[in-house]
């Protein structure tokens, strides 16, 4: 810090005094003039040691000089500024200078899904807030950079200022922090919190916490958390404590790291869900012999965001006893965004809470009203379960610009609606379930009526008859999601039932990121309704805990068991150590995981294969493992078969193109020809919505694998592919596909084909004219990383039209690390690159690129299908073709299969951009139309 610095902040934080703070704001100057000697400090994302220290006062300088930027932006006070940043170190400095320039922040969760899906939440939430500015990283700014109406900044810009020389006084009626609580569909509810809230419930809390200067606060959960952002670094603000910052997937990638934090960094307090607190009791056996773990510092976990089991708790309390972990360091809680995160705490556990299920949530805060009321908000006696109300000075003063939610939430005497459902004892607090329309898994809220939207677009779900409801097994860790659902299906459909339970199932787990924990299909009469139409999910949860459903669980449980075959025990320590990993990833039991039963049957997602390959590498010391391989070998039998071969070189003998995505079912199976790229990873979303129906095969290009060399001209491409695809299924009717300029390379294998007296009933081609000569010959190697960056996903399509001016001239190492640069990292891990692979896999898009360009397509075949999407792809034949038109110019170039098809060809029009066809939210829609083409293209013969 420079000198002038350190005066100016001694000159602006003489009036900050902790007791008589009116904002915020005067918290952080308070803790940098009078605790310079606590720390902050940061971990990397990779764990371990690594981290960067800083301290009150360089915070507040950073502040200082974002808030400088932020003005320079015409911002004012009380305009609202989004704050999409991951980071603790670059996200704390722009939150403090909206604080200290009376601007209001609102931290958003992690961009998720597809950048279409990202794209509608941000603007959705943009028109909730006036069109507010954006502040995140230099790598999100360019992603979104194609949003209308979105102004964005980034923190790398705004701390290249001078600091703000003065600061705004809010006064405590003024709003501070608005906090989104909503579903994923990005219909939001911002949560006010105002200046007088947040110093309430500081003061509040620590009647409770207790901390002072000497304590260390560890946090690992997002700051679109409340209770990161409020009880893990607020709290320690206002009473100077030090804060250990840790990135989220430190913790949840390997659970024993939270341990392992805690020790190194000394400790006192943390927050935690207690989903996790269950992932560390199960891991308890693999505690090495150097983790000598000391926890004697730590005076109290707070637990808060699911119920807490006696028995979880306990459990944790004990096993970690030898490490010095107190008996009664874990605090059970509650709170609510709505009540500034914890306000309700139990320091009595578990000795309270003997006998019971679930421990009690305790005594509230001194700023806290607490009652329990009957449904017409009259406050029951102690004993008597009813709906938890709350009020004080800590509870918001409602939503913003949402008047007829605010009005809701309250009674008409002013106490807040939890929506919770508990009892009091003696003054203490048990919940016993909630009333609202949410379900709470691994300490994350999901709401009912977006799961429910979502799953009605699934082909064969009857709409209207869904219904998303949470249950609790006993001793399960954490909430579970029931789907139950009304087939469409003839009655006696097993098959397709089966299909219908697994697309459900894959749904959830693509855009949840977990999987159910039960698929429930339902009579028609099994759904009470209200006179408006509305399902009772209470009913349906009151059913199924009650054992009313179970004739239907085990008789769809046999179904699926017959549809994946007999359980099959391990038969060598390679498979069993293969089932304990499934049963790791996907929260089951070992022994209730077959040896023969598919990986992505079990929910798998491309995501989760990093996570199998890197589990597999460490466990079983196996070089050189490719995603490749968990493909071709997605159970433990084939994977532990494929293990034991790998001592082996891979030779183009060995090579087999046919990558088997999917393989239950006993209709005609479908190949898919990889695109320009040569990989099929994106082809996987799609390959699960045909399961239980027809095997899913891709064909993958040469030259991916050690030891294999690329096609060196179509002919051989071709003929490897087609004696690839017979051996698999020696007689016809063939079903060929072909993503992009895949879909000529189909082409060329029907043709082959047919000429060989077999029946080729259907060929579909995703998204590609067929002449492909004129659009790769005298495309630049820049040019040709834009485009394929863009369909790997590694970039956005505003970046791959500017990228080649400024590729051009540079060496290609240092053009493919630019892309690397901009690229996401969970992105770059789930393709499992370096610089090093990403150079192989351009070189080998170069030799196919050729390829292509040497194959042009003649004479006919039967027929064709052609699935087109909504936009042309930045291909450089359209750069002088206006934006508005470049679709029309790429549809009518693909009308020219009307010259290679004995038959009319079928042009279907679909959802979503070239490189989107197949992927969320677009994948489910697709699917359906793909498969009504191939059900009337084979007719009776299937």
């Amino acid at each position: 810090m420079l000198i002038e610095e350190e005066e100016m902040i001694k000159n602006q934080v003489s009036f900050g005094n902790i007791v008589e703070a009116k904002n915020v704001g005067q918290l952080l100057l308070n803790a940098a003039q009078q605790h310079s000697e606590s720390k902050l400090l940061y971990c990397s994302a990779g764990g371990g040691a690594e981290f960067r220290e800083s301290n009150y006062q360089e915070l507040l300088t950073q502040a200082f000089r974002v808030l400088s930027g932020l003005r320079e932006r015409d911002l004012r006070p009380s305009d609202k500024v989004l704050l999409s940043i991951e980071e603790a170190d670059a996200f704390l400095p722009v939150f403090w200078a909206c604080l200290l320039g009376g601007f209001v922040p609102c931290p958003l969760p992690p961009v998720a899904g597809t950048l279409e899906q990202s794209t509608v939440q941000y603007e959705k939430i943009s028109q909730l807030l006036d069109q507010p500015l954006l502040v995140t990283s230099e790598r999100l700014a360019a992603e979104l950079s194609t949003v209308p109406r979105l102004i964005v900044t980034t923190v790398e810009e705004l701390l290249n200022h001078s600091p703000a020389r003065d600061l705004h006084d809010a006064v405590p009626e003024d709003l501070a922090v608005l906090m989104l609580t909503s579903g994923s569909t990005g219909h939001a509810k911002a949560v006010m919190l105002t200046h007088a809230n947040l110093l309430t419930s500081m003061s509040a809390k620590n009647g409770y916490h207790e901390l002072t200067s000497s304590d260390i606060a560890l946090n690992w959960v997002g700051f679109d958390h409340v209770a990161a952002l409020l009880e893990c670094h607020l709290l320690p603000v206002s009473t100077g404590s030090s804060q250990v910052h840790v990135p989220p997937s430190v913790i949840l990638d390997e659970p024993l790291e939270f341990l392992r934090m805690l020790s190194r960094y000394r400790a006192t307090m943390t927050f935690t869900p207690n989903f996790l607190l269950g992932l560390i009791n199960s891991m308890h056996d693999r505690i090495q012999p150097d983790d000598l773990f000391d926890l004697s510092r730590l005076r109290h976990i707070v637990s808060g965001g699911e119920a807490v089991p006696r028995t979880t708790g306990v459990t944790f309390l004990e096993r970690f006893a030898g490490f010095g972990l107190r008996r009664d360091v874990l605090w059970p809680a509650f709170g609510m965004t709505e009540t500034c995160a914890g306000s309700i705490y139990s320091r009595e556990f578990p000795d309270a809470d003997a006998g019971h299920e679930f421990a009690g949530v305790g005594t509230p805060v001194a700023a806290l009203d607490v009652r329990v009321a009957d449904q017409q908000d009259r406050a029951l006696p102690d004993g008597h379960a009813g709906e938890l109300q709350l009020r004080g000075a800590m509870v918001t003063p409602g939503y913003y610009r949402n008047v007829a939610a605010t009005r809701a939430a309250f009674t008409p005497d002013g106490w807040f609606r939890t929506g919770d459902i508990g009892r009091l004892g003696n003054g203490r607090l048990t919940l016993i379930g909630r009333s609202k329309d949410n379900i709470v898994v691994n300490g994350v809220n999901y709401f009912s009526h977006d799961i429910e939207t979502m799953l009605q677009q699934i082909p064969g779900v009857a709409p209207s008859y869904v219904a998303a409801f949470p249950t609790r097994p006993v001793g399960s860790e954490t909430e579970q999601l029931v789907v139950a659902f009304h087939s469409q299906t003839r009655p006696g459909d097993d098959a397709a039932l089966y299909r219908i339970i697994t697309a459900v199932r894959n749904a959830v787990v693509m855009h949840w990121g977990f999987l159910p924990g039960l698929v429930l299909p339902l009579g028609r009469e099994d759904f009470v309704k209200n006179s408006i139409g509305k399902i009772s999910r209470a009913k349906l949860r009151t059913r199924l805990e009650a054992g009313e459903f179970d004739t239907i669980i085990h008789r769809g449980a046999e179904l699926i068991r017959r549809r994946g075959g007999e359980y099959s025990p391990p038969r060598s320590e390679t498979e069993q150590t293969l089932v304990d990993i499934y049963a790791d990833i996907f929260s089951l039991s070992s022994n209730t995981i077959s040896a023969t039963v598919n990986f992505f049957d079990l929910g798998g997602t491309s995501l989760d294969l990093l996570r199998l390959r890197r589990s597999v590498t460490q466990r079983l010391s196996v070089p050189h493992l490719q995603t490749v391989d968990l493909l071709n070998a997605p159970t433990a039998r084939t994977l532990g078969a494929c293990i034991e071969d790998k001592t082996r070189r891979m030779t183009n003998d060995d090579y087999d193109p046919v990558v088997p995505m999917q393989q239950t079912g006993t209709q005609t199976p479908l190949f898919c020809v990889h695109g320009g790229a040569g990989e099929v990873l994106n082809l996987l979303d799609l390959a699960k919505y045909f399961a239980g129906v027809r095997p899913f095969y891709a064909l993958r290009a040469r030259g991916f694998t050690d030891g294999e060399t690329p096609f060196v001209n179509y002919r051989e491409m071709i003929t490897s592919y087609t004696r690839a695809i017979r051996r698999r299924q020696p007689r016809g009717p063939y079903l060929l596909s072909g993503y992009s300029s895949g879909g000529v390379i189909a082409f060329a294998i029907a043709r082959e084909l047919e000429s060989g007296g077999e029946t080729v009933a259907f060929l579909g081609v995703f998204d590609c004219p067929p002449m492909i000569k004129p659009m790769v010959v005298g495309v630049d190697f820049s040019v040709m990383i834009a485009i394929h960056s863009l369909f790997l996903g590694l970039i956005d399509q505003k970046q791959s039209i500017e990228l080649p001016d400024r590729l051009r001239g540079v060496p290609f190492s240092e053009q493919l690390k630019a892309v690397l640069d901009l690229a996401h990292s969970e992105r770059i891990a789930e393709l499992d690159l370096n610089l090093t692979r990403y150079s192989t896999w351009m070189m080998l898009i170069e030799k196919l690129n050729k390829i292509r360009a040497e194959y042009e397509p003649q004479g006919e075949i039967q027929s064709i299908t052609v699935f087109h999407g909504t936009a042309a792809p930045p291909l450089p034949i359209f750069k002088e073709v206006p934006l508005s038109e470049a679709g029309d110019a790429w549809v009518a170039r693909q009308h020219d299969w009307d010259k290679f098809a004995v038959q009319p060809v079928r042009y279907i029009n679909i959802d979503g951009e070239h490189h989107t066809l197949a992927a969320p939210p677009h994948v489910g829609t697709f699917h359906a139309r793909l498969r009504d083409e191939i059900d009337r293209s084979l007719g009776e013969r299937d």
